[in-house]
Parts: C-alpha cells; sequence; structure tokens
C-alpha cells in the first residue's frame, strides 16, 4: 500500500464492532467486498427497480447495474486519487442494500407507512447499514467494517456538493448518527462520511445514475437526446459515457494530493442542473397516477395483512415462513412487529411483493 495517498483510509485502521481472528489472505476491507457480495441482499439487487418498474424492455437498468457501475467509478476515481480501492469497492456494492421494491416510489411509501406506526422515519441508507449489521445471516448481521458501514449510510445521492470533506468519527458517533436518522427529519441531509473513500463513493453514486438515467429514459421513448439543455450538454457532453468521462476527470483534477473531493465550479452548476433536468422530466414522470395508488395499495395491504397475521401468531403467514422462522432470538426478542414486518418489506424484490399481494391479498379476496 506504499502508493496510497497520506489521506488513504489504511487498512491497518480498520474498526469492527465484533472482534475476529485476521484472514490470512484477504485484508479487512477485501473481506467485507465478500461478505457483501455472498449476502442474500445482494442477490436481490437484480430484481430492484433502479427508476423504470415492470417495464418489457431487458436494456433498462435494474439496482443490480447501478451499484456496478458506482463501484467502477468510485474505484476510477479512486485509483487516481491513490485511495483504498477495497473499502470504496465494498461501500460502492453495498449502499442501496436497503433499497425496497419499486425505487425511491416505494421508500417514500415505506416512509409514510413506518410514520404513522411509530417507527420513526425510512431511508434506504440507514436500512442498508441495518441489513448487514442486523438482518443477514438470519438476524446475526455480518460484522462490516466501521468505515464501510459509514461510507453506506453516508452515501446520499440526491444531495450533490461541490465539495466533499470527511469528519472523523469514532463508533459512538457513527452508531449515534444512525439512531438519531430514524427520529430527526433533517439528520439524514447532514451525514457527512468518516473517510475520503466515503466521500468517493457518495459523488459517484450521483455520477453513476445521472446519465444512465437519460439513456434509459430515451431508450423508452419518454424524452429525447435534444431535450437536455445545451447550457448543460456544452459542459457535461451529450451522451452517459461523456458525462462520467467529464465529471471524473473534473474530479479527479481538482482532488489531486487534496484532503478532500472537489468539483469545478462550471462542472458542479452543469451537474445541479442536470440532476434537477432529470427529476422535472425523468423521475417525476415514470410513474402513472395510477401507478403510484396501485404500488401504495400494495404496500398497505401486505403491511396491515402481515401485522394481523403476527398479532395472531399465523405461523403460515408469508412472513413466518420466509422472513421470521430461522431469525435469530436476538432479532426476534428485540424488534417491534412492526419493524419485523417493515424489514420484511423492505427487503423484498419488485416481482416478489408483487407476487406476495397477489398471493396473500388477491386470491384471498376471491375466497
Amino acid at each position: 500500500m506504499k502508493d496510497l495517498s497520506p489521506y488513504a483510509c489504511l487498512d491497518d485502521d480498520a474498526i469492527r464492532f465484533k472482534e475476529e481472528k485476521e484472514d490470512e489472505l484477504r485484508t479487512p476491507f477485501f473481506r467485507d467486498i465478500d461478505r457483501i457480495l455472498y449476502s442474500l441482499s445482494y442477490l436481490r439487487y437484480a430484481d430492484k427497480t433502479q427508476v423504470f418498474t415492470f417495464n418489457e424492455n431487458d436494456h433498462i437498468s435494474k439496482r443490480m447495474i447501478h451499484v456496478q457501475l458506482v463501484s467502477k467509478i468510485a474505484r476510477t476515481i479512486g485509483r487516481n486519487l491513490g485511495l483504498n480501492e477495497d473499502l470504496i469497492e465494498a461501500a460502492a456494492l453495498g449502499h442501496d442494500l436497503g433499497h425496497v421494491p419499486f425505487g425511491h416510489v416505494g421508500e417514500s411509501i415505506l416512509n409514510q407507512i413506518s410514520l404513522e406506526n411509530n417507527e420513526g422515519y425510512f431511508h434506504h441508507n440507514i436500512e442498508s447499514v441495518r441489513v448487514l449489521m442486523l438482518l443477514e445471516q438470519n438476524g446475526i448481521g455480518r460484522n462490516i467494517t466501521l468505515q464501510v458501514l459509514d461510507a453506506i449510510m453516508c452515501h446520499n445521492g440526491e444531495l450533490p456538493r461541490k465539495k466533499y470533506k470527511p469528519k472523523k468519527k469514532t463508533k459512538e458517533d457513527f452508531l449515534e448518527e444512525y439512531k438519531s436518522s430514524y427520529q430527526d427529519k433533517n439528520r439524514i441531509k447532514k451525514l457527512i462520511p468518516m473517510t475520503l473513500e466515503g466521500c468517493v463513493v457518495r459523488i459517484s453514486d450521483i455520477i453513476a445514475y445521472i446519465g444512465k438515467d437519460i439513456e434509459d429514459a430515451i431508450t423508452l421513448g419518454k424524452i429525447k437526446k435534444e431535450d437536455v439543455p445545451q447550457s448543460i450538454t456544452k459542459v457535461l457532453g451529450t451522451t452517459n459515457r461523456e458525462i462520467i468521462n467529464t465529471i471524473v476527470s473534473d474530479i479527479i483534477k481538482n482532488s489531486k494530493t487534496k484532503p478532500y473531493i472537489e468539483m469545478s465550479d462550471q462542472v458542479y452548476t452543469a451537474l445541479v442542473q442536470l440532476k434537477k433536468f432529470n427529476f422535472d422530466n425523468i423521475y417525476s414522470k415514470a410513474n402513472t397516477l395510477e401507478d403510484l395508488k396501485r404500488y401504495e395499495k400494495m404496500f398497505r395491504s401486505l403491511f396491515y395483512k402481515y401485522k394481523k397475521d403476527i398479532e395472531l401468531a399465523n405461523q403460515k403467514s408469508t412472513i413466518y415462513i420466509t422472513f421470521l422462522e430461522g431469525m435469530s432470538k436476538n432479532y426476534l426478542e428485540n424488534t417491534t412487529d412492526n419493524r419485523k414486518i417493515i424489514d420484511f418489506l423492505a427487503g423484498m424484490t419488485d416481482d416478489y411483493l408483487k407476487k406476495c399481494y397477489e398471493k396473500d391479498i388477491l386470491s384471498l379476496n376471491k375466497k
């Protein structure tokens, strides 16, 4: 690791919440990569929405593709800045494990259900941490390093900044931020990664989706390439490839030998404008009003169905058979019933939630 920047996070600095034997073949962050890759929640990326749900085009991005693009972009930046690529890759691959069915639309619905049932705010990045700390391996968790968990928690790609400077933290600081995010509505917007690698993952999240979502929207006929304002394309380019190359090159140029990540004024302004264009022309129109009502009905119907099943101790219910059975005693005894249902719903793929709705709600209503 002799070529690392003096601002990189060293393998020797890795912190775990539970002590374990060192691995002779793998460094701590490299081991985290394997633990995330082999997790059940990672497998479910393959059928989770990125932006467009239930379309019939096989060339439209799913969540799995997005996290791989984030990983590749982040490692490109990290390599050129002399940062710890293993830490970057682990955080990038795990950053969206807590994303729910139907993307941000599903997250918004589940957040409302969570608030109504006194479980606090639901944020997919906080759920990603929860998945790795408390849900994987039947409620035991994966014992991921503090630095990776923190980068995942602080990755919020919806909040671009011109400059990203890491903030030193202890285990206690991290846990306080994690726990308070359930109760403080604005805390999620103030989270700052503790490592430069975490900062790279955060900006790479934006870079990975900003141009790819435009390509997907063009493929589906939602917009035309010419719709993107020239004031943006003159700076960033007109294709996803050009957009990625422009932003990545700009970050590397402006961040070399510095203890922070930074973009030029010109590129940052264009990125913010492009994000607004995407919201106005893609994200806000990706689902029809009928779609939104249907998704909400599916989430709510299943939540209250499983709530009743738990109250009645209905061992034949889907939530018992496919989720609660086999979960650790610690998880079962220290998790509220409402939170168990939220964890179950959040972990579902798009198709599985749809199948559960058809089996547990629609089929019962027909009887």
